[in-house]
């Protein structure tokens, strides 16, 4: 018997073969995995570089996989990479130019993101998704943003009749720390007030106060401490036994046993211990509060072109006729302003401006920054503290703040100490030759730039700088 014979047998067999055997092999499903990452935060220094890592598990290759960082489940993202390539037409504007995919590793299932220039805005939770074919797994990261701030900068605010008020204050810090007081023991020291503040860009400022009275411990150490980065800085100040001065007992008893009229013996009294605390002053402010008399000279490169300066470069006055000078871009081309050659960027620093009696003026500070073309606002706002004798009758001299503050003198000034602190942000005037405060400006921005001895010359006005 005979079996027929199909035409085309040999063809349908191997399609056969095709759809038994190899279609199935098309069709399988993508292998399962896991996505892992740490366990517990990972901590990113502010301003620097951070890694946030996860990986496949079990190891497998992720490149021909979509990767996604994310931070919410919107069109926006981290980072994306598929088929091979980077992908960031819809990343989040605060990460663009910020972020890199580190591919080595990649093969074995290692994903690695590199953030850039870290700040407090990427503080925060983000997700590491990875999706392969219709398989989708993901983990979710923590990341804790730290700033280390200044070192601990110690001050004595002032003498008092139980002691010397010490105040430790330090800034830019993040999250908030901790601060406080021990003795050479380790023993924390109970303190008067405490000050917490965040600033505009987001950092921590702190202070503690505490008393140091006579017999106390005379070596005292400020501690400023990140539990987040385990990390503290600390400034300790020492004091010598004879700090406080002592009244001896036999000038009381002398002053006792010869003046009897008591108002007279109160008086005696009375200007001995005002003696003891100006004595006591002026000791801390020499052993604890060096400050350095800068030597001040004028840069004719800042100078406005109508003013004339000396040969010594201490001396400045307008000038009735313009000069001749190069267009050099620090160089003010309106207001008749000028800086000093010398600039600060840390410490205490004192010099002082002989102002006269003629001519309106302002003396004080200005940052590097400060604007050198066109019409100048001269106040803080403009990086600029300064107080000036004014062209306006009614009010003779003010302080260049906003709004401007009169400054109520009972004499005029000649000669005007300028006194900065740096770190503190202060900026000091008095009258030199009549002993008088003028004004303070307190918690001035510097914005971390370098302070010039600022000059504004009025017409018939001559300014001469000196330590």
């Amino acid at each position: 018997m005979k079996f027929p014979v199909f035409p085309y047998a040999s063809e349908m067999s191997c399609f056969l073969f095709l759809f038994f055997v190899i279609s199935p092999i098309n069709n399988v499903s993508p292998v399962p995995f896991t996505v892992t990452g740490p366990l517990h935060p990972v901590i990113a220094s502010l301003s620097e570089d951070i890694v946030l890592r996860c990986h496949l598990s079990p190891r497998m290759s992720a490149e021909n996989m979509e990767i996604k960082w994310f931070r919410s489940q919107n069109s926006s993202y981290v980072h994306l990479y598929h088929s091979g390539k980077e992908h960031l037409e819809k990343q989040q504007p605060e990460y663009q130019g910020r972020t890199e995919l580190l591919t080595e590793g990649i093969g074995d299932g290692k994903i690695s993101l590199r953030i850039s220039n870290v700040s407090l805005f990427d503080e925060g939770q983000y997700h590491c998704s990875v999706k392969n074919r219709s398989f989708h797994q993901e983990v979710t990261l923590d990341i804790k943003v730290a700033a280390s701030g200044s070192t601990p900068l110690i001050s004595i605010e002032r003498y008092q009749e139980r002691g010397i008020y010490l105040v430790c204050r330090s800034r830019g810090w993040y999250p908030e720390p901790d601060i406080f007081w021990r003795d050479p023991s380790g023993r924390h020291l109970s303190f008067l007030a405490e000050e917490t503040s965040q600033k505009n860009d987001g950092l921590f400022e702190v202070q503690k106060d505490i008393l140091l009275t006579e017999g106390s411990n005379q070596s005292l150490t400020c501690v400023v401490r990140n539990r987040l980065l385990n990390q503290e800085k600390e400034s300790t100040i020492h004091f010598a036994d004879n700090f406080f001065p002592k009244i001896d007992p036999w000038i009381v008893g002398l002053c006792v046993s010869i003046l009897v009229p008591v108002g007279l013996l109160v008086a005696i009294l009375y200007l001995i211990n005002r003696n003891r605390k100006l004595i006591t002053e002026l000791s801390w402010r020499n052993m604890v509060v060096p400050i350095e008399k800068a030597n001040v000279t004028l840069d004719p490169d800042t100078a406005n072109k109508e003013l004339i300066l000396s040969a010594d470069q201490k001396n400045v006055i307008q000038g009735f006729m313009w000069h001749n000078l190069p267009d050099h871009p620090w160089r003010f081309n309106k207001e008749r302003c000028i800086l000093g050659k010398e600039g600060f960027s840390s410490g205490r620093h004192y010099w002082e401006v002989e102002v006269g009696e003629e001519g309106y003026w302002a003396v004080g500070v200005a940052r590097q920054s400060v604007r050198r073309r066109g019409k100048l606002s001269l106040d803080p706002n403009e990086g600029i503290w300064a107080v000036e004798k004014s062209r306006v009758q009614t009010v003779q001299y003010q302080a260049l703040t906003v709004p401007l503050t009169p400054l109520l003198l009972r004499k005029r000034p000649r000669k005007v100490g300028i006194y900065l602190d740096y770190e503190m942000g202060k900026v000091a005037f008095h009258d030199v030759n009549h002993k008088m405060h003028i004004f303070t400006f307190f918690e001035a921005d510097f914005n971390r730039e370098t302070v010039f001895p600022f000059l504004h010359v009025g017409i018939g006005c001559w300014l001469t700088v000196c330590p």
